[in-house]
């Protein structure tokens, strides 16, 4: 692990961030819609119960809804084994020729550990991509471990911290040019009863961190969120060629309810990249950088690894909530492949490194990176979904993970 490390270090990450600059912004000439000749897992179930599967129907219909399914018991990383249900739905609000698939996914699950979570994911695209609105809706209750702040603890060091969590987003983008949106949306996070089990210490004596960790105290942060996007993709399920940046700028005052008066910042960069017109071949690179703008932030608020605002995917390879600190920077570059020609199996290669800053210094001072490997199936052609099987390893941690779509 630890010759990945240098490599990925010394190679890797300058040479992918080297090439960002001169990748183009277009959105390339793959051709999204066809699924002629292409196979899914729904078509083999039609086969096996004997009832037809056209192969040849590309479907017209802009307003048919291709649904997802996945009932599994699997493992949660950092929370033992969980059952889980997964449904996803893609559909257009108008033509193909000029409106992004618009998605929505129900993620409810509970872990023999303790946990139990609803999440309800959704991106809606109105016809010819005039208005994006998005929204992210959580309830969770979460004993979760964590580590403090900063890059240098040692995985023993940890605290079993419970709490219950109820997020509330909602934005409102607005097209100003093709593929770029402005708006403006509400962020509401609520953290209830947070405090350790038996004789632990608290969390704030245990972090030495002032703010939204007082033994059974309530962390409340409500404010509004301006959000600028460039999205040349045209599918989030699973992105073909094409650039997504995403800026956004949170502030969160008492006037608005929030027990703490704290701002923040995230910025997202991901970019597709494909060697094919016919399959899947892509190299994917996906990099945020995440920030606390002043020192009342919450604690369960601080940028974090594994709690990036849309959907919780990054830091394969490590327990969510490992790292925390005032900023994180964060890096991953996947290589995306076909395995069979209709498209039904396909795999993945990942690497991503994370660093957050250190609390006395604010310097990233710490890399930690991570490898895997995974498997593709795809569940419904015409929406593009794929269940997808990774499996990561970072220097003192392995997991695997199993979603309906891709990671990011």
């Amino acid at each position: 692990m630890q010759t990945c490390f240098k490599i990925f270090y010394k190679w890797l990450l300058p040479v992918t961030f080297s090439t960002l600059p001169f990748l183009g912004l277009g959105q390339g000439n793959f051709n999204k819609e066809d699924s002629v000749n292409k196979r899914d897992l729904l078509g083999l179930i039609r086969l096996v119960f004997h009832k037809r599967a056209d192969q040849h129907a590309t479907p017209t219909n802009s307003k048919k809804i291709y649904y997802s399914f996945l009932p599994v018991s699997s493992q949660v990383p950092g929370a033992g084994i969980a059952l889980i249900t997964t449904t996803t739905a893609g559909f257009y609000m108008g033509s193909r020729e000029n409106t992004s698939l618009s998605t929505v996914a129900f993620s409810p699950y509970i872990t023999f550990s303790g946990r139990i979570g609803f999440a309800l994911r959704s991106g809606l695209w109105l016809p010819a991509n005039r208005w994006e609105i998005m929204g992210d809706s959580r309830f969770l209750y979460y004993p979760q471990y964590t580590w403090g702040l900063g890059g240098n603890s040692a995985d023993g060091h940890r605290l079993l911290v419970n709490y219950q969590y109820v997020r509330f987003y909602q934005s409102f983008l607005r097209a100003i040019k093709p593929y770029f949106l402005a708006g403006i949306g509400y962020y509401a996070d609520a953290h209830f009863d947070i405090d350790t089990f038996n004789d632990s210490p608290s969390v704030a004596k245990f972090t030495g961190y002032p703010y939204g960790t007082s033994a059974s105290e309530n962390s409340f942060s409500s404010g509004l969120a301006l959000n600028l996007l460039y999205d040349s993709r045209r599918n989030d399920f699973n992105p073909f060629p094409g650039f997504y940046a995403n800026a956004v700028y949170r502030f969160n005052p008492h006037f608005f309810g929030s027990n703490q008066n704290w701002q923040s910042l995230y910025l997202d960069l991901r970019r597709y990249i494909s060697f094919s017109r016919t399959g899947q071949n892509m190299i994917a690179v996906w990099a945020y950088y995440w920030t606390a703008l002043q020192s009342h932030t919450p604690y369960l608020d601080l940028p974090s690894i594994g709690w990036d605002p849309y959907g919780q995917r990054s830091g394969r390879g490590f327990p969510q909530n490992r790292y925390r600190g005032n900023r994180l920077l964060y890096f991953e570059s996947e290589y995306r492949r076909d395995i069979t020609r209709d498209g039904l199996l396909g795999f993945v290669l990942f690497a991503n490194v994370n660093s957050v800053s250190e609390p006395l210094t604010n310097q990233f001072s710490y890399l930690h990176p991570a490898v895997g490997t995974g498997l593709r199936i795809k569940f419904n052609k015409h929406s593009g979904t794929n269940i997808s099987l990774d499996y990561a390893v970072s220097l003192s941690y392995r997991a695997l993970y199993l979603n309906l779509g891709e990671t990011f």
